[in-house]
């Protein structure tokens, strides 16, 4: 058997129309989109495959849509007849796509996670309403300058995505502050991020509050494969350990870089990126080229994964 780990976007990924070759191919998958619809009750169906974009991307859609796809997009390779021959060691996904690494993991229904991704991206937006947050992402810096910048001038840092990729966060007029220190040292590869606050930082702190009170109300199920989280880095299959970190990972940074090292680390060289786009397997080859990441999109997307 074949050692992978299954690897999950995270917002920001979304786009109109996807999944939709899914829907309409694999009934596996057809049944994950219209549990998403029955559960949530609104109109989300319709925005995932025909939009408008803008409304995609508020929160409150793009989150249950893209655990939907992602999680459709895991239904259908389970589907194929050689799934069998892969030997899933661990999940992991990048901020949001934690959530449809839990799913994968067992941890819990697909139907209570897109519950609690609603409830989360109700609360972040809330958050966001309170305080005016930022986010850029800064490439190719020193991370111990990136650091020490950050430190001076109270921005926070959001995301360690890769050796070449650091996103910052906070209170918008620090994360302006960073910026300008940055681009008098390395004027070049600094992307103000298109984003309604700012993400995992402090000023998430209400929104960490109120997600872990409804955390409470859910069950969560010990772990039949591992889950490599966002806080940590490192592999969790103790329900409690992942209860007390969920809410702090909607204030903490996303160590994405640490999650892949430890993963490669305990052997894994295949890694399945399922879900819209191929962020991760962007960020996988400038985190270690010798790893290769296979990505899930559409049904003729399943069959490479076993050409291993």
């Amino acid at each position: 058997m074949i050692n992978v780990a299954l690897i999950f976007p995270g917002q920001g990924a979304q786009k109109v129309g996807m999944g939709k070759e899914l829907y309409d191919a694999i009934p596996a998958a057809k049944a994950i989109f219209d549990s998403a619809q029955a559960t949530l009750g609104n109109d989300l169906l319709d925005v995932i495959f025909n939009g408008p974009q803008e409304k995609l991307t508020l929160t409150s859609y793009s989150q249950p849509a893209i655990v939907s796809c992602s999680i459709a997009g895991l239904k259908a390779l389970q589907a194929h007849p050689k799934f069998g021959e892969l030997k899933i060691a661990f999940t992991a996904g990048l901020s949001l796509g934690e959530y449809s690494a839990l799913i994968a993991s067992g941890a819990l229904s697909f139907e209570d996670g897109i519950r609690l991704v609603q409830k989360r991206g109700a609360f972040m937006d809330e958050a966001c309403k309170l305080q005016q947050g930022a986010m850029a992402a800064i490439i190719g810096f020193p991370k111990d300058r990136l650091k020490e910048i950050c430190r001076e001038t109270g921005a926070q840092v959001a995301n360690f995505n890769s050796p070449e990729q650091i996103v910052i966060t906070g209170h918008a007029d620090k994360v302006q502050a960073a910026v300008s220190a940055i681009e008098k040292e390395n004027p070049k590869n600094i992307v103000m991020l298109e984003v309604a606050g700012g993400f995992h930082s402090s000023l998430m702190k209400s929104a960490a509050e109120k997600f872990s009170a409804e955390l409470s109300k859910f069950n969560l199920q010990t772990l039949s494969i591992p889950l490599v989280g966002n806080v940590k880095g490192v592999a969790e299959t103790d329900p409690e350990i992942i209860r007390q970190n969920l809410p702090l990972q909607i204030t903490s940074s996303v160590l994405w870089e640490d999650s892949v090292r430890f993963m490669a680390a305990q052997g894994v060289k295949y890694f399945i990126e399922i879900g819209p786009g191929k962020i991760l397997k962007g960020l996988i080859r400038r985190i270690d080229p010798t790893l290769t990441v296979f990505n899930i999109e559409k049904p003729q997307d399943i069959e490479t994964v076993f050409s291993i």
